[in-house]
């Protein structure tokens, strides 16, 4: 039997080795793998000693070769093919070890392997005679199997030949998407450069880094991907101190209202935000001077909503503030920056079910994606565009300065809750919010009930125009003297003379926050 060895990653390389040599292979490495074996004192021959061609191009050829392509391909079952190995003096190759240049840490023109590539789907592609091992987490099964079947056994030839070719298509993704990228050779990296247009072709390699409870529903499978090789998201530093195993919607109902709560932390002065989301919408959220404040009035928005929802607190909860969110209803999920122990145990003890999770700032967006029938449409992630000091103010009123700090968040807020959405704020708290609603009019209605006259003198937003005034006498009749939305109408004029007759302050945007 017969190994061929190159690997870049030499974890665990010297024991795989050394325990393919007892159980009788011949061992072939190439380059830092032979010196490596060499170092080691474990018997093998070089690639160019069984090759008869020394390396060449600075490395970039060395296993290309017949004598090399040959033993790994040869298909065993056909007489032929071993007649024409035994004509060339080519040795059969049973077993492939390789991995590739760490590409993603280093990406460069000299990172991107193509001997390895070339050698791990040589072996995947014939795994009925060769087993290929990418990963060192399987060279302890590997060896086990060997000492204990004699063989490398089918069903583990196969899966391995699955992880080899998952290897190097995501070796290939992050090649293209590095091509992609403003990093490349050639690529414009002068100021404001950047992709004019979403990529020609997108190709995904995910992971399956958490299986879920179940999916949307309790007869659906589900699980969480993220990209192989890719930097973690902020799920996969996520700490879970109590509660049940986590289903697929506590996760998308999660993010909603992790991203929403850092992103009101911004508005809030040094303080801090609290969120609480139900079906990945806000029923409740607030800005305020500490933590525990945010969380008492983001609950108080809407506490039968709040029933069996998600708590995002981006800070440290402590005994005092688990005392308080065990108080009231329970949530299915608390997600905060920071628990102490003692807090954690408390809610341990205090809510059995409830998923208690510490977790870091949520990372940037990457692609939206959404499947459709054969394919799936793609966008960039939604982010706000204008900054506040470029919003107009298009009525002969303007905002207060406090009225200007409820409309920032009611903006927020809206932006991030399904269309059509309206949000009326007040005093750093978003009371009345509206959404997915198929008109403009019953979303401000819905926003008016729930604010019941807490926002009153306060501020109302829109996630897109008015497209007639009576969406803005819905908001005004709730008692706002203030309101944001992007402007764009035809009847623009109309919406900034109604809101004149009426005495609010009117601000446009110039940008549409849909979220559906």
């Amino acid at each position: 039997m017969r190994a061929l060895l190159s690997v870049y990653d030499k974890t665990g390389l010297e024991a795989f080795a050394r325990g393919l040599h007892e159980l009788g292979f011949e061992l072939v490495a190439s380059g830092k793998t032979s010196r490596a074996l060499a170092d080691a004192g474990i018997p093998h021959r070089e690639v160019a000693e069984v090759t008869g061609a020394d390396e060449m191009l600075d490395g970039r050829v060395k296993t290309l070769h017949p004598t090399i392509h040959g033993g790994i391909l040869a298909d065993r079952s056909k007489p032929e093919h071993l007649e024409a190995l035994a004509e060339r003096d080519i040795d059969p190759i049973d077993l492939v070890a390789c991995n590739l240049y760490p590409f993603r840490s280093e990406p460069s023109v000299e990172m991107i392997d193509v001997g390895g590539p070339t050698m791990v789907r040589a072996g995947a592609k014939n795994h009925d005679h060769v087993a290929v091992v990418v990963d060192p987490a399987d060279y302890g099964e590997v060896l086990d199997e060997l000492r204990r079947e004699g063989a490398v056994l089918p069903a583990t030839r196969r899966r391995l030949a699955r992880a080899a070719f998952a290897h190097t298509a995501a070796y290939d993704a992050a090649i293209v998407a590095w091509l992609d990228s403003e990093d490349a050779p050639g690529s414009d990296t002068s100021p404001g450069a950047g992709p004019s247009a979403l990529p020609p072709t997108l190709h995904l390699s995910l992971e399956r880094r958490q299986s879920l409870r179940y999916g949307e529903n309790p007869h659906q499978v589900g699980a969480r991907y993220g990209y192989v090789g890719g930097p973690p998201g902020w799920w996969d530093g996520v700490v879970q101190h109590s509660g049940k195993e986590m289903s697929y919607l506590n996760l998308f109902d999660a993010e909603a209202a992790w991203r929403l709560a850092h992103e009101l932390l911004e508005l809030s002065r040094g303080g801090s935000s609290a969120v609480v989301v139900k079906h990945a919408n806000p029923c409740g959220a607030a800005v305020a001077s500490d933590l525990a404040s945010a969380y008492a009035q983001a609950f108080a928005v809407d506490p039968m909503s709040a029933f069996g929802g998600i708590v995002a607190l981006p800070g440290t909860v402590n005994l005092a503030l688990a005392e308080a969110i065990v108080a009231n209803p329970v949530a299915d999920v608390l997600v905060a920056a920071d628990i102490t122990p003692e807090a954690a145990a408390f809610l341990s003890s205090k809510r059995k079910n409830m998923r208690a999770l510490s977790a870091p700032a949520p990372e940037p967006e990457r692609l939206g994606l959404r499947p459709i029938g054969g394919g799936f449409l793609v966008q960039e992630p939604d982010r706000f565009l204008s900054a506040r000091s470029e919003w107009r103010v298009v009525t002969k009123v303007a905002p207060t300065e406090e009225q200007w700090d409820d409309l920032e968040l009611a903006w927020r807020v809206c932006a991030r809750t399904s269309s059509n959405a309206v949000v009326l704020a007040k005093g750093g708290v978003a009371y009345g919010i509206g959404c997915g609603q198929q008109n403009r009019v019953d979303s401000a209605a819905i926003a008016a009930r729930r604010a019941a006259g807490r926002a009153a003198g306060g501020a109302a937003a829109s996630d897109a125009f008015f497209p007639f005034r009576d969406g803005l006498d819905a908001v005004v009749d709730a008692g706002v003297s203030a309101v944001v939305q992007p402007g764009g109408s035809l009847r623009d004029d109309e919406l900034v003379a109604a809101a004149d007759e009426r005495g609010v302050a009117m601000v446009m945007t110039g940008e549409r926050h849909f979220r559906h």
